[in-house]
C-alpha cells in the first residue's frame, strides 16, 4: 500500500505513521489559542517533525463540540501563513484539516499536499474536485450531525455498519471525481458517545473492508476525560493506551497532538504487531 505524498513515497504496511495536530485556532478543544500566532504555530510544526511526526494535520477552524464554523477566508487567513513556511522547512508532508473547497485550494497552492475533510465530502462534495484537480490525497472522516449539535445525545442502530455505509458514500464521490489517494477514518468523539467510540476502536478491522489506509485520531478525546475523570490537559496516558489499542487494531496512521510520546508508543506496538 504505497501512497505518494507530494513526490515522498510511504508504505504504510511497513509501520505505522504519525500526523501531528497543529490547530491555528483560538478555540479548539485542547490546544486552542497557543498556536494561534504564525510563528508560534510554525515552531511547534518544525518541532513535531524533530520528535518523529510523519506528517502536519493543521486546522484553522474549531470542530469540537458546541463550536460555529468561521468563514472562508478568516480560515484561510489562519493556515496558509504557516503552510507555506511548514511545506518549505518541516520536511514532511502537510495536510489541511477543512471542509470548505476555497480554502483546500489556497492550501494545497501554498504547498498542502493531504485534504482531510472532517465531513467526508457530506458537507460540499466539490472538495473532491479541488484535490483531485491538484493531485492531492483525501482523508475521508465520518462525522454525525454538526460539530454544533453532534454530541447531543448521540444514537446509532449499528454504529460500525453506520459508519461504513457514510464512508461508503464519501469514496464513491471522491473516485467518481478523480481522486486516486484515499483514507479514512471513522470519526472518534464526531457524534459519538464513550461506548460509540470504544466499539469503534475494538472494532477497527471493520473499516479495512475499503482497502483504504485507515486513520485514527483518539488523542485527548473527552471519551477518554470521562473513562478516567481527567481534564483534557491529563489525558497522555489514556491517549497512548487509545492509540495502542487503534493500532493494533488495524490503524495506519494515528493523529495525535502529543507526538513525541506516541512515536514511542507505534513503534514498540509496531515490533510487538511484526515479531
Amino acid at each position: 500500500m504505497t501512497y505518494n505524498f507530494g513526490g515522498v513515497p510511504f508504505d504504510l504496511n511497513a509501520r505505522t505513521y504519525i500526523m501531528g495536530i497543529l490547530n491555528v485556532t483560538p478555540d479548539s478543544f485542547s490546544d486552542g489559542g497557543r498556536f494561534q500566532d504564525a510563528e508560534k504555530a510554525v515552531r511547534r510544526g518544525l518541532e513535531m517533525a524533530e520528535e518523529g511526526a510523519d506528517f502536519i494535520d493543521i486546522g484553522g477552524e474549531s470542530t469540537r463540540p458546541g463550536s460555529d464554523p468561521v468563514p472562508a477566508d478568516q480560515e484561510s487567513a489562519r493556515v496558509i501563513p504557516v503552510i507555506e513556511k511548514l511545506a518549505i522547512s518541516a520536511g514532511v508532508p502537510i495536510s489541511v484539516d477543512t471542509y470548505k473547497p476555497e480554502v483546500a485550494k489556497r492550501a494545497l497552492d501554498a504547498g498542502a499536499v493531504i485534504v482531510n475533510d472532517v465531513s467526508g465530502l457530506h458537507y460540499d462534495p466539490s472538495l473532491a474536485e479541488v484535490a483531485a484537480s491538484r493531485k492531492a490525497s483525501l482523508i475521508l472522516m465520518h462525522m454525525k450531525g454538526k460539530p454544533k449539535s453532534m454530541q447531543e445525545d448521540p444514537e446509532y442502530d449499528d454504529v460500525i455498519n453506520e459508519i461504513c455505509s457514510y464512508l461508503e458514500e464519501g469514496i464513491k464521490i471522491a473516485r467518481s471525481r478523480g481522486v486516486e489517494q484515499i483514507m479514512v477514518d471513522p470519526g472518534i468523539g464526531f457524534g459519538k458517545n464513550v461506548s460509540h467510540n470504544l466499539q469503534i476502536i475494538r472494532h477497527l478491522g471493520e473499516f479495512r473492508r475499503f482497502g483504504y489506509p485507515l486513520l485514527v485520531g483518539p488523542s485527548r478525546k473527552s471519551f477518554i476525560g470521562k473513562l478516567l475523570d481527567l481534564p483534557v490537559d491529563r489525558r497522555l496516558e489514556g491517549t497512548a493506551a487509545a492509540v495502542a489499542a487503534a493500532i493494533m487494531n488495524g490503524a495506519n496512521i494515528v493523529r495525535v497532538h502529543d507526538v513525541r510520546e506516541m512515536v514511542q508508543v507505534a513503534r514498540i506496538v509496531d515490533a510487538i504487531i511484526c515479531s
